[in-house]
């Protein structure tokens, strides 16, 4: 199922893309609970995924403090803080993609617990709120900590519209989204 949607987006024109970011960073303030959101903790976007550029940048001029997740060895995810995007570095982890990550201090990995919103990238979400994640176990172990400390931010994917399906497989650890962001709208799940 992964492959199948990685393979759909890699088809996405680069025009498609960038417009689509665009119209996510307006939508995605339509979720009450990003648009009053003092602390976001966020990720760069790679290839054609749905854009956070425009997002980062719109929750930065409005006074959001924007964490940005930095990948360790063994997957787990550090923080730092979003300064613009003059201040991504381009970093290549061995046998992985390259990702753009914020080139500052680092503030451990429970900087994430005073996040009021977690966007989560994500390939697809269904009808329950199931996210279908790229299978590499790094938001998991962030919903974990956020869980184990009791800490409740709203969880928040964007997505293109056709990646909103009737049903992914779920296992026992994961946590339902509670809204998800489109081009067309927003959809949220008890």
């Amino acid at each position: 199922m992964r492959r199948e949607f990685l393979a759909v987006r890699s088809t996405l024109p680069k025009d498609d893309v960038q417009g689509a970011e665009k119209v996510l960073a307006e939508r995605a303030f339509e979720v009450e609970e990003l648009a009053g959101a003092r602390t976001v903790a966020a990720y760069v976007s790679v290839g054609s995924e749905p854009g956070t550029g425009a997002l980062l940048e719109a929750l930065r001029a409005r006074g959001t403090r924007v964490l940005l997740p930095v990948l360790l060895p063994d997957n787990d995810l550090d923080w730092g803080t979003y300064e613009g995007a003059a201040s991504l570095a381009r970093v290549q982890h061995p046998g992985k993609m390259a990702l753009l990550e914020p080139g500052g201090a680092r503030l451990g990995r429970d900087a994430v617990l005073a996040a009021d919103v977690v966007l989560l990238p994500g390939l697809a979400v269904d009808a329950r709120g199931t996210r279908l994640g790229r299978g590499g176990g790094s938001y998991d172990r962030v919903l974990a900590r956020l869980e184990a400390a009791g800490a409740h931010p709203a969880l928040v994917v964007l997505l293109y519209d056709t990646e909103v399906v009737a049903h992914v497989p779920g296992e026992a650890h994961d946590k339902a989204v509670h809204a998800v962001v489109t081009p067309s709208g927003t959809h949220r799940f008890t």
